[in-house]
């Protein structure tokens, strides 16, 4: 029943619009019980006393005041007889009228106050709720998105949260609004007949278990149904970013078929979560509505009887107040299946926000100013899932000096790139130690550590923006010369000028108004203004036709100067001059040594270089 109200945890922040929300929902449920409420002792008045009824009233005088019934329907009684005896019963009547109006503009008042104050806080905490998952999604491992897929993220960031900002709506009104109505009127409910309300008291919880029983059947199917919207997600964003290869291998059937069966999965989970949720509140009404009818039996009889103990006037005042309780019932039916299908969200996010992040940053981390000395492998063994078989890398020893250039060579899953990826800490060592400098990066500043890298990537990771922000990304003071410089290294000044608006010019989604060879020289253009002392080349200049590739592996050769790189590459005729060359079989070190030496070794090295027809 807790999680019922579980949504409550998201508007820490914005209490002061709920409490003002509260509020004025308090105002609106009392006037709109007292506004009908006060028809009942008028009726009396008008229709059940005569003149010198009126006048023993007045003689009474104002009952002394308390905060029960008695006084409230005493004083109400009072003033109506002064009105009559005074003005007469159709001033009486005007008078009702219009305090009847003006209770009424004033709870609708309240009731757009009420949803004045709560637009902040939906709002505000699906902003927050989505600020929230986002930066946990930027925080999250590289692992995390291995077993992930893309699409079913942006549902939970896209639909889930709406699904929350729905559920807070409905907790605040299951909460502090609807209730109110009902304990109010069950209130004026008992002050005029308790034998009668002990039948609603009886019967209403029928409403309630058949609502429940529905509610948690709906949970379940709002969950497959939110898994499946992932699932859609999923494939659309995996087409449309493989739309050359679907249409290249004529695959546009298969796609559209795969689509189609998964929304039409979806379709029929939607409107089992539609019918169900559709189906409490005319259930819940009709058993309310059966209530109301026995109400009107046995008060009837009560009234028919002419015992006394149930006046015509109170009962037609008594059912006006029970006809009421419905609204909210239905209202709170409602709520509680959206709050049921918020639930099944808020479970589905907090998978995001409550998944471990194992790339962790010591409280006392370190910063380093320069990287001075070097990089070191001590005895590193690493697999990408704990209690897997066997390790991707076994017991690599390797110590990089500060101004050498060390080139990783081998087969697909060797391990080269995981090797890498250890440097800037994408994942972290199982066993053994990686220094920096002497220091474990452990025990480094995750931000300070990185900004010591530099990083081309095989694949052109490039955003949609202009040439300009894709070369000083990351890099908020860079110059419109700093850029030009940069781009000229990496061969790739000539070709943005010839664009239409230059360096301005949009490159499209993931670049894809450019080459691969032009995405490729932005890449290295960025590491280039980056300027740092480490710099990981993996593959940098595998999508270069062969004049660009020995322009910029000419000027990668000048970069690399004086600085630490690794690289990963599978053209060997790129790393022949590299210090030393790592060749990686099976996530161990098979080979080592400059190119001459493995040439000589005459083992798994010159192997591969007579496959590429290199010597």
């Amino acid at each position: 029943m807790l999680r019922l109200f579980s949504a409550l945890k998201y508007i820490n922040g914005y209490w002061r619009y709920a409490f003002l929300n509260i509020f004025f929902n308090i105002i609106q449920s009392v006037l709109s019980v007292f506004s009908i409420a006060l028809v009942i002792p008028f009726l009396k008045l008008l229709f059940e006393k005569g003149s010198s009824e009126y006048v023993s009233i007045l003689s009474k005088g104002i009952p002394h005041f308390s905060l029960s019934i008695d006084y409230f329907m005493g004083y109400f009684d009072f003033t109506m007889a002064f009105y009559i005896v005074t003005y007469g019963k159709v001033y009486a009547l005007t008078f009702i009228c219009t305090a009847v109006i003006i209770m009424t503009v004033i709870k609708n008042f309240s009731r757009y106050m009420a949803m004045y104050f709560l637009a902040p806080i939906r709002n505000g905490v699906v902003r927050d709720l989505r600020n929230k998952i986002f930066s946990k999604s930027l925080d999250l491992p590289l692992s995390y998105y291995s077993n992930e897929r893309k699409g079913d993220i942006i549902s939970r960031m896209t639909s889930d949260v709406q699904e929350i900002e729905w559920s807070i709506m409905q907790t605040l009104e299951l909460i502090f609004r609807e209730p109110i109505v009902i304990i109010f009127s069950l209130v004026m409910l008992i002050s005029i007949s308790g034998y009668l309300t002990l039948y609603v008291l009886l019967f209403l919880p029928v409403a309630g278990i058949v609502v429940a029983i529905i509610g948690k059947s709906l949970k379940r199917n709002a969950q497959k149904s939110k898994e499946l919207l992932g699932h859609l997600f999923s494939i659309m964003e995996e087409t449309l970013g493989g739309l050359k290869i679907i249409k290249a291998f004529t695959g546009e059937n298969f796609v559209n078929t795969r689509f189609q069966k998964m929304n039409n999965d979806y379709y029929n989970q939607s409107v089992k979560v539609y019918r169900k949720t559709d189906l409490t509140s005319p259930i819940s009404e009709s058993v309310v509505v059966c209530i109301l009818m026995l109400i009107m039996f046995i008060g009837g009889k009560m009234v028919l009887s002419g015992d006394g103990t149930l006046s015509a006037a109170a009962f037609i005042g008594y059912f006006a107040v029970a006809s009421q309780i419905v609204p909210p019932i239905k209202q709170i039916t409602q709520a509680y299946n959206n709050i049921q299908k918020g639930v099944a969200s808020e479970e589905r996010i907090n998978k995001i926000l409550d998944a471990e992040i194992n790339i962790t940053e010591k409280k006392d981390a370190k910063t380093i100013p320069s990287f001075n000395t070097g990089v070191e492998f001590k005895n590193v063994s690493f697999a990408y899932h704990k209690g897997d078989a066997g390790y991707v890398l076994k017991n690599i020893n390797l110590s990089i000096p500060k101004g050498k250039t060390i080139a990783l060579v081998g087969q697909s899953g060797s391990g080269k790139t995981t090797l890498a990826d250890m440097v800037p800490r994408f994942y972290d060592v199982d066993e053994g130690e990686l220094l920096i400098d002497g220091t474990n990066v452990k025990d480094l500043r995750i931000k300070n550590l990185r900004e010591q890298i530099g990083m081309v990537s095989q694949e052109s990771i490039l955003f949609n923006d202009t040439v300009f922000n894709n070369i000083a990304f990351g890099i908020s003071n860079a110059t419109q010369e700093d850029v030009m410089n940069a781009a000229k290294i990496a061969n790739a000044h000539d070709f943005i000028e010839a664009m239409p608006n230059g360096y301005n010019t949009n490159i499209g989604d993931r670049g894809g108004k450019l080459s691969g060879g032009q995405r490729q020289r932005i890449s290295i253009a960025r590491a280039v203004l980056k300027n740092p002392p480490i710099l990981i080349l993996d593959e940098a200049t595998s999508a270069l036709d062969t004049e660009s590739e020995k322009l910029v592996q000419d000027a990668l050769s000048n970069l690399m100067q004086n600085r630490t790189s690794i690289v990963i590459a599978h053209r060997l005729s790129t790393i022949a001059n590299a210090d030393e060359i790592i060749v990686m079989q099976q996530g161990q070190i098979a080979e080592r040594g400059t190119h001459t030496q493995l040439i000589a070794q005459n083992g798994i090295y010159k192997k591969l270089c007579d496959m590429q027809s290199f010597k």
